[in-house]
C-alpha cells in the first residue's frame, strides 16, 4: 500500500476515509486501526486530547477507556452533553510498548507528533465552532505553542490569532493517576472547574 501524506482539507467524512490508510509515520504499524475523531462538524466544541489509548484502538473511537469515561462524568457533572463536542486526539494511533499482555502507553516523538497534527489541522479547518478545549500538555502545546504553560495557565478562554477562543486543562488520565499518588478528590474538583468555563463562553 503506498504511503499516503495527512490532507488538511475536505469534510470529516473525506477527512476519515484518507485517515483510515494513512502511512505517513511508523505507529500505524502495530496499531489496530486509526482512530479518527467523532462528532459532527457543527458541534459546539472541539476538543483534543493526546493520543488513542488501548480500548480507543481496539473500538476505533476516541475517549472510550477509563479516561473518556471520568470525561462523561465531568461533562455530565456541569451539564454539558458528549454530542455538543466534537472530540479526537492529536495523534490518530496507539502507540505503545508490549508488556507481556499488556499493551502500556508510550509517547509520540516530535516527527510523529508533526505528521499527525496535520489530520488535526483538517479537523479544525471542518469542524467550524471557535471554541476549542484541550486536555493535556500536548494538546495545549500544539493549539498555544511551545510557551504556554498549562498548570499555570489552565481553566481559562485565551483568544487565537485565527479568532478562535481556546480553553486548556489537565488531560484525564491525569486525574486518574491521582487515585494512586494521592489528592484525587482536588485533582477531579479542580478539572471539573476548569471544564465548567464551558458554561460561560467568551464573545
Amino acid at each position: 500500500m503506498p504511503t499516503l501524506k495527512p490532507k488538511t482539507s475536505g469534510s470529516l467524512t473525506s477527512l476519515r476515509r484518507a485517515a483510515s490508510d494513512c502511512r505517513a509515520c511508523p505507529i500505524w504499524r502495530n496499531a489496530t486501526q486509526t482512530v479518527f475523531g467523532e462528532g459532527d462538524a457543527d458541534a459546539r466544541f472541539l476538543m483534543i486530547g493526546e493520543q488513542a489509548g488501548d480500548q480507543e484502538d481496539r473500538v476505533g473511537k476516541p475517549f472510550v477507556g477509563p479516561a473518556g469515561r471520568l470525561l462523561d462524568e465531568a461533562l455530565a457533572a456541569i451539564g454539558v452533553e458528549r454530542e455538543d463536542i466534537y472530540v479526537t486526539n492529536v495523534i490518530k494511533h496507539f502507540k505503545f510498548e508490549q508488556r507481556g499482555k499488556r499493551r502500556l502507553h508510550k509517547r509520540a516523538n516530535a516527527a510523529e507528533i508533526d505528521i499527525c497534527s496535520q489530520w488535526l489541522q483538517g479537523e479544525f479547518n471542518a469542524v467550524k465552532t471557535p471554541y476549542l478545549v484541550c486536555l493535556g500538555a500536548l494538546a495545549s502545546r500544539i493549539v498555544f505553542g511551545r510557551a504556554f504553560k498549562l498548570m499555570a495557565q489552565r481553566g481559562q478562554w485565551m483568544a487565537l490569532e485565527d479568532g478562535r477562543w481556546a480553553l486548556a486543562t489537565v488531560h484525564p488520565s491525569s486525574v486518574i493517576r491521582a487515585r494512586i499518588g494521592g489528592g484525587y478528590d482536588e485533582a477531579y474538583a479542580d478539572f471539573v472547574a476548569d471544564l465548567k468555563k464551558m458554561k460561560r463562553l467568551p464573545h
